[in-house]
Order: C-alpha cells, then structure tokens, then sequence
C-alpha cells in the first residue's frame, strides 16, 4: 500500500475525520482537507503521525474552483499522483420549508455540495485514469440517506443534492469503468456528528432515533469502515454501487 495516495475533503471531522484515521492504518499517505478548522484537521494528522502513518493537511474551500486545483497541485507535490479520493465535504442549512429558501442558499448548497464533488472528481479522475497516464484508483462519494427520503419541512435543498451525487456516482462510475477507476457512493443515516449543529439541530441524530429500525444513531467509523471496505482491493469488482449505513431507516 505504498503508493496509496488518499486525498479526503472535509476531513477535519467527523466522517472525514473518521475515514482519514482508518486508511491510514490501511496503509495510505492522506490528504487531510478542511476549509476552516485547521485546528481539528492539523490534530488527525496529528494522530496518523503519531501510528507511523503519512499525512498532511491541505487547506481549500471546495466551492471553489482554483482553490480546488491548487489542493490537488500541493497534493501532488508533498504525497505524489493520487489513487483514492474520498469526496465527503459539504454543507448543510437551517431548517426551513421551500417557501423559505432564497438563491443565495440554493446556490450556496449546491456549488459546494454538488459542484464542488464533480470538481475534485474530475482533478482525480485526471490523475488516476489510465488515460491520462495514471494507473487507476477509486472514487468514493458521500451522499446520504436523504436523497432517498427527501428531507421534508427539513432541508430538501440537501436532500435534493445528495441526490445528484448518487446520479453523479452512476454515470460516473460507468464512464471510467474502462479507465481503472472505480466509482462508488455511500449513505449515511442519522449518523452522530457535528453536521447537524452546522444545520442548527445539534440533538437532530439522538431526537430521530426512534425512526432508526436499529433504534439508535450510528457512528462516523462506522461509515468510515464502508468507506473504507469500497475503497479497497477487497471491492475490486464493485463500481457504480451504493452502501446504505443507516440502520435500517
């Protein structure tokens, strides 16, 4: 696993965090990107140093283009060509009903969630294919189960690009099936991190387990381990699949 080059967004915390943790005792030098919270990811890489493992943080705010590009450059300078990406950045809102939303919001959500995802996916998939000269690698994106349920009088405007980032995983994953490079996705459910204050429902998880068929809320390693398993050799003839890790809900 040497040559394994991870690079996940957002993995400052929470499922990132979580994800960047175990593949590095897999065996992969990770990029560790955050947008702000430089504190929380300079403490993962922290803590993959300290198991002798390889890992650096790379600072950029995925909504955005040229800061996209320029994290890939840096990853490509301080960790080599890249073999795995993990794309979990992204953001979520206040609770509201669509007679609330604005544009600003709309776009907002979806330039980071949905734009900023094809973005990184596309940097990747440029280094990885065997087109381009990579020797393949894998792709996995982190939808969630709202793209099945739709978040009503919640945040349809998440749930709505979550379901773009499972047509994104499909179409994806058929088009550089030929170039070595797998595509898959997973869907958390109520998982207990630090999104659901971001949406200003800090409790959300803990109040909706009643719902969960497993009746409690699940954890960021828990999604990392699937994560993890689709970004293996183990998952070598998986692609265009999705790893729904919610409890049954």
């Amino acid at each position: 696993m040497d040559s394994q080059v991870l690079l996940v967004t957002g993995g400052s915390r929470g499922i990132g965090a979580a994800t960047a943790l175990r593949a590095a005792r897999a065996g992969y030098a990770v990029a560790v990107n955050y947008t702000r919270q430089s504190l929380a990811a300079d403490e993962v890489v922290r803590a993959i140093r300290a198991e002798g493992g390889t890992a650096l943080t790379v600072q950029a705010d995925v909504g955005d283009e040229a800061q996209i590009v320029a994290m890939f450059r840096k990853v490509d300078a301080k960790l080599g060509r890249l073999t795995a990406l993990v794309n979990n950045a992204g953001v979520v809102d206040a609770k509201a009903d669509l007679a609330q939303m604005d544009a600003a919001r709309l776009e907002r959500m979806f330039r980071i969630n949905v734009a900023g995802s094809f973005l990184c996916a596309r940097e990747a998939v440029r280094r990885m294919s065997t087109r381009h000269g990579g020797s393949g690698g894998a792709i996995v994106n982190v939808s969630s189960a709202a793209a099945r349920l739709g978040s009503p009088g919640q945040y349809v405007d998440y749930a709505a690009s979550k379901g773009a980032i499972d047509t994104f995983t499909v179409g994806l994953a058929k088009e550089v099936a030929d170039q070595g490079i797998r595509v898959n996705a997973v869907r958390p459910g109520l998982i207990d991190t630090e999104i659901h204050a971001s949406g200003g429902m800090p409790t959300r998880a803990f109040d909706l387990a009643s719902t969960v068929p497993m009746q409690r809320t699940g954890t960021a390693d828990e999604v990392a381990a699937a994560i993890c398993w689709l970004l293996s050799a183990e998952a070598s003839y998986t692609t265009g699949s999705f790893i729904d890790v919610g409890g049954g809900r």
